[in-house]
């Protein structure tokens, strides 16, 4: 792991990199430069040129995770509050790694990140495509003293951050879908996972999983089952994944002490500026059902409301999606 790390770092770069220089600098053969090479082939999917009179190169330089520079973003109060922050090249997904080591204790947080996932997961079971080194797949794990009830709001918190966060960073054009979509155009460019564990009266501790797409490989994107872009194709290729995922933790932990605070009351103003559905005719899909309706933006508990023949009425996440009516 330790070789094929280093490898990882070596061709970063983008540049051709000598078998006989490799070698030297991993203090391994040439032929088991060539056996690491066919492991980032096979175990991580990345293609790798081999060139014969220059060596190895891979197809664009990646900017892999950097803890310093991702620690860098932090301000003192959210560092203070930082249990860990962990890297991985790769896992089965974020989400799961941090259910399976969530904080000792209250008003803290731990972070997960990974170049790779080979089981990514979305929203409703749907797989989350994550191939290596070119998008962000972070999960941020925070105890609240609150009861289960009092957390589904949070999907909505997520969303705004980043939402700020991709406009601090110089994005625009994005729009949130309730309750954990970010989107560009209708096509999706972000999906959000929260998974709460706990006990019915508190604490609860929340899972906040983020998945943003950088650059999504054609080959990868036919697996995906609905409209989607990232942020290559909008344009924003100088965008970095570390100051964007330090951005994004600096500001979750503070989202999670505000929310631990006083609910989801200080994030609706700040959802409502973003949020691209309001007054337009949706479906509101519950298992295999549709009900046709109006969209009229989020209530104070979290749950969208929809108006159609017979009122208004308010439905939660874990029950419904909802879709543009030209959609289906």
């Amino acid at each position: 792991m330790r070789v094929r790390n280093h490898l990882l770092q070596q061709l970063s770069d983008g540049r051709f990199h000598s078998g006989q220089q490799l070698a030297q600098t991993l203090g391994i053969s040439r032929s088991a430069v060539w056996k690491q090479v066919q492991r980032l082939e096979s175990e991580l999917g990345l293609s790798v040129s081999a060139v014969r009179g220059r060596g190895y190169r891979l197809p664009r330089p990646l900017e892999l995770l950097d803890a310093g520079r991702i620690r860098s973003e932090l301000s003192t109060p959210a560092a203070a509050l930082l249990e860990s922050l962990s890297l991985l090249p790769t896992t089965d997904s974020t989400n799961s790694r941090a259910s399976r080591e969530l904080p000792r204790e209250s008003g803290c947080a731990r972070v997960w990140l990974a170049e790779h996932q080979t089981d990514g997961r979305g929203r409703r079971g749907r797989p989350w495509v994550s191939n290596f080194g070119e998008n962000l797949y972070i999960s941020v794990a925070w105890r609240f003293d609150l009861p289960m009830s009092e957390l589904p709001g949070l999907s909505l918190v997520v969303g705004v951050v980043l939402a700020e966060v991709l406009a601090y960073l110089g994005f625009d054009g994005h729009s949130v879908k309730w309750p954990n979509d970010i989107l560009v155009g209708g096509r999706k460019l972000a999906g959000i996972l929260v998974e709460a564990s706990g006990e019915a009266d508190g604490p609860a501790t929340a899972v906040l999983g983020i998945g943003v797409n950088f650059r999504v490989h054609e080959a990868h994107g036919g697996q995906i089952d609905q409209p989607w872009t990232d942020l290559s194709r909008e344009g924003s290729r100088s965008i970095s994944r570390n100051q964007m995922a330090g951005i994004l933790v600096d500001r979750l932990i503070h989202a999670c002490r505000l929310y631990g605070d006083r609910r989801l009351g200080p994030f609706l103003e700040r959802w409502n500026a973003y949020d691209g559905f309001v007054d337009q005719p949706v479906w509101l899909i519950r298992g295999g059902q549709s009900v046709a309706g109006i969209y009229r933006g989020v209530a104070p508990s979290g749950a969208m409301i929809l108006e159609d023949a017979s009122g208004r009425s308010e439905h939660h996440a874990g029950e419904v999606s909802l879709r543009r009516k030209v959609e289906i």
